[in-house]
C-alpha cells in the first residue's frame, strides 16, 4: 500500500466519480486533502467522507474562470505536495456538426482549467519541490471513437502540455505524469452514453473489455502510486488503463 501520510494534495473534480474516489482514498492513506468542484452540495458529500483527523479543506470554484482559479490557489491553507486534475467533460459530437462554442466548452474544462491551475500554483509558490502532478487523459487519444472529436482533441492537448511541463519542472524535482483510463463507471459517463447510444451498442462496447469496465477506485489506486514517493523516479510517463480494450491493436 502506498502511504500518503503528511502530504497535502489538491484534487479537482472531487464532487463525484474519479475525483471523489481519489479524495477518499488519499484521505484514508493519511493525506491532508484539499478538494474543489463546482457543485457545493456534492463537494460537501465528498468532504464528509474524508478522515476528520486530517487537515482537510474544501473550496467551491469554477475552474473555467481564471479569476476563480487564482482565488482558489490563494485560499489554500498550505503549500501542496501534489496536484491531481480530475475534472473533465465529455461531449459526443460527429465531426461535421462540431461548433466553435462546443470546442471552447470542452477545452475550458479539460485543458485550460488544468493549465491555469498549474500556472497559479507556480506563480503563487504554492507547490513544493519534490511534488507530483498527475493529469487524467483518456485512452481515446490512442483509440478514437465516433463523435469524440472535441473530447479527444482536448485530452491530446493536455498530454502535449504534460510533456512540456514535465521537462520544465524537472529541475525543481516536480514529477508530471498522466493516466489514460478507458470506460469507467461514473455518473458523468453514464449520462453521456445514454444520450449517445442505445443499450445494444452499449453492451457491445462493454463486451470488448476482457477485464470489464473500470471503477473510479481502479483509477484512484493508480493516482495514489504517482502521488506517493514510490514513483519518485518516474516523470513524463503515460499509463494506459483500459481493461485490455486495446490489446492487439497497433
Amino acid at each position: 500500500m502506498f502511504t500518503l501520510a503528511d502530504k497535502t494534495i489538491l484534487i479537482t473534480g472531487a464532487s463525484s466519480g474519479i475525483g471523489r474516489a481519489t479524495a477518499i482514498l488519499f484521505s484514508e492513506r493519511g493525506a491532508n486533502v484539499i478538494i474543489t468542484g463546482r457543485n457545493e452540495l456534492a463537494l460537501n458529500e465528498t468532504y464528509l467522507q474524508l478522515n476528520p483527523l486530517n487537515q482537510n479543506q474544501k473550496i467551491v470554484a469554477d475552474l473555467t474562470n481564471p479569476k476563480e482559479v487564482k482565488s482558489l490557489v490563494g485560499s489554500l491553507h498550505a503549500e501542496v505536495d501534489g496536484f491531481v486534475h480530475c475534472c473533465g467533460k465529455v461531449l459526443p459530437v460527429p465531426v461535421k456538426y462540431i461548433k466553435r462554442e462546443q470546442l471552447e466548452d470542452v477545452f475550458s474544462v479539460n485543458y485550460f482549467s488544468a493549465v491555469n491551475c498549474v500556472s497559479e500554483l507556480l506563480l503563487q509558490k504554492k507547490i513544493n519541490k519534490n511534488s507530483s502532478i498527475v493529469f487524467i487523459s483518456s485512452v481515446s487519444t490512442l483509440h478514437a471513437y465516433f463523435g469524440g472529436g472535441p473530447y479527444i482533441s482536448s485530452k491530446a492537448a493536455l498530454e502535449g502540455y504534460a510533456k512540456t511541463l514535465a521537462l520544465e519542472l524537472a529541475p525543481k524535482k516536480i514529477r508530471v505524469n498522466v493516466v489514460l483510463p478507458a470506460l469507467v463507471n461514473t455518473a458523468i459517463f453514464d449520462s453521456t452514453v445514454e444520450a449517445a447510444i442505445d443499450d445494444e451498442k452499449m453492451n457491445e462496447m462493454v463486451s470488448k473489455y476482457p477485464f470489464g469496465i473500470g471503477e473510479p477506485l481502479d483509477v484512484a489506486q493508480a493516482l495514489a502510486f504517482f502521488i506517493s514517493d514510490n514513483s519518485k523516479w518516474i516523470t513524463g510517463s503515460f499509463l494506459k488503463m483500459d481493461g485490455g480494450l486495446t490489446l492487439g491493436l497497433s
